[in-house]
């Protein structure tokens, strides 16, 4: 049975989700739903996922939304490649790590709500462009330090070889924070502080895994 993810190139989320089925080597097809026509809120999406939001995975005769929850799916019935470590304690602290990311730095950070803020704040469209910036660059960085101190602490914690979070192979997290330092350069956001999740993204980088789900190459 065929799989497809509802997609598109720049959501973070389904970036997530795009890393996340390639390090299990799960093939998928991809249906590009384009968030900047409204083609999420259209009748036809809604019915995959009542939210609106990207992605949303066809999978084993199920749809599942929400890109966490799609991922630990994929963990439960497709364990030969783990994402997550064994160790309970271990386990609570990778998770942390990544809902640093997707649950305090996504949601602020989403395109809607800096939209919707640069429409409250008015002005020319030149003005409303760089109080948006100014708005993503300051919670991602803000974020982005505070999971930088919670990697350190877990390494500290957990010490192992390997040069992701949590050793020679990357995993929940990996799939949260690569996207995230995506969106650091597009926001073109301060980057200073964060020693430990650039060596984390640049070990991915090397990935094919991880070369393959990358926005650019995705939207060709």
């Amino acid at each position: 049975m065929a799989i497809t993810l509802y997609d598109y190139w720049r959501s973070s989320a389904s970036y997530r989700v795009r890393i996340a089925l390639n390090l299990k080597g799960i093939p998928y097809e991809t249906a590009v739903v384009d968030l900047l026509s409204g083609e999420h809120r259209k009748p036809e999406h809604m019915a995959r996922n009542p939210q609106g939001l990207l992605p949303a995975l066809d999978i084993d005769g199920q749809m599942l939304t929400q890109s966490l929850a799609i991922i630990e799916y994929l963990e439960d019935t497709r364990p030969t490649v783990r994402l997550l470590p064994a160790d309970p304690v271990l386990k609570s602290h990778v998770r942390a790590a990544a809902l640093s990311i997707a649950m305090e730095i996504h949601p602020v950070c989403n395109l809607n709500v800096g939209n919707h803020m640069a429409e409250l704040v008015g002005g020319e469209p030149n003005q409303k462009d760089a109080v948006k910036k100014a708005w993503m660059q300051h919670f991602i960085r803000k974020g982005l330090l505070a999971t930088e101190t919670l990697v350190v602490a877990i390494k500290t914690q957990h010490p192992s070889e390997g040069p992701f979070l949590t050793g020679k192979t990357p995993g929940l997290f990996e799939c949260c924070l690569v996207p995230q330092m995506y969106n650091v350069q597009r926001w073109e956001v301060d980057a200073s502080g964060l020693t430990h999740l650039h060596a984390i993204t640049e070990a991915c980088s090397g990935l094919d895994a991880f070369h393959r789900a990358v926005p650019d190459r995705v939207k060709g």
